[in-house]
């Protein structure tokens, strides 16, 4: 059996480091308040004229030096993000222009903060047919660009930054000591849509919209849909919840980490969490986890993984990984 396998990872991150008693000064808020109900304490926030692409090409180039490959290798870019340079070509075209490829494709999915699970999963898919052997999969957002800075409930919450993996194709047995991609699990309900969206966009109102939120609805959603994604995803591969090594979910507030981990009882210590540092960066948290992760230590090859998110949409998935 053929496994996509990431053989590299990176992430980038603006310069601008925006703290919590920063955001104080400029609104009715304060650090104990933010981090009491989020756990975040920082966030990373572009600076002007720094556009996703920008990001998503720092990651690309981080993840390809990790993975010892020139961008000659590469078959195909696909970039999750839901906060595009422009609304069309696809920001996946600026980076592919600007890292020097002059083969194979590139293109974008939106899936919000899930959209870098969906983007693993396309991948995954395309490897494992033979129509690709090596793919570079990015998370990059500037979801600053999308908040109402009036609204302190939602501007909180939000960061910026870009992570990447590369992919490529290995032989495998076909169980689950196999390296690569084991499976993955897409999930959307668009009843949900008024729970978390942009109230704006190409066709309706030519903007870009801000982001609108109903916090206690999302956070109930939340917890109850990704833990039903991380039980599909470990029941697929008949793999026990207390087998998996590391669970690598997406950082939008700690309370939905600590909520699932409740619920599907598992260890807080095995659960990766960077919302402290780097808010919520919808497509890019996941990567950005993965990568802090891999870079201290706690994943080392051959350690089983689950990484999980759920976005607006609402959108929500796991794919099930052995490093």
């Amino acid at each position: 059996m053929i496994r996509a396998k990431i053989i590299g990872s990176g992430a980038c991150l603006p310069d601008n480091v925006v703290t919590n008693d920063d955001l104080a000064k400029r609104m009715d808020t304060s650090d104990e308040w933010i981090r009491e109900r989020t756990g975040i304490r920082q966030r990373y926030i572009a600076k002007d004229g720094e556009k996703t692409s920008d990001l998503a090409l720092g990651a690309a180039r981080a993840a390809l030096a990790d993975a010892g490959i020139s961008v000659d290798v590469l078959d195909m870019i696909i970039c999750a993000t839901t906060t595009p340079d422009e609304s069309f070509p696809a920001t996946a075209t600026v980076v592919q222009s600007k890292l020097g490829m002059t083969r194979g494709a590139a293109f974008d999915v939106q899936a919000v903060c899930s959209g870098f699970i969906y983007g693993l999963s396309v991948a995954d898919s395309l490897i494992r047919t033979g129509s690709a052997k090596t793919i570079l999969v990015i998370g990059a957002e500037t979801m600053s660009r999308l908040l109402d800075w009036t609204d302190r409930a939602t501007c909180v919450l939000f960061g910026d930054g870009a992570g990447a993996v590369v992919l490529q194709a290995h032989d495998g047995k076909g169980d689950n000591s196999d390296a690569g991609i084991l499976n993955t699990k897409l999930f959307s309900d668009g009843r949900l849509h008024d729970m978390l969206y942009a109230d704006g966009g190409v066709s309706s109102t030519q903007t870009a919209g801000k982001l609108r939120m109903q916090g206690k609805e999302v956070f109930k959603h939340a917890v109850t849909n990704i833990a039903a994604a991380i039980t599909a995803s470990a029941e697929a591969s008949q793999v026990d919840l207390a087998d998996i090594d590391w669970f690598v979910p997406h950082q939008a507030n700690q309370r939905i980490l600590d909520g699932t981990a409740r619920k599907l009882g598992i260890d807080p210590a095995k659960v990766v969490s960077t919302v402290a540092l780097h808010g919520n960066t919808s497509a890019a948290s996941v990567p950005l986890a993965l990568v802090e992760a891999v870079k201290d230590g706690r994943i080392k090859r051959g350690d089983l993984i689950l990484l999980e998110a759920m976005g607006g949409g609402f959108t929500w998935g796991a794919a099930l990984i052995r490093w």
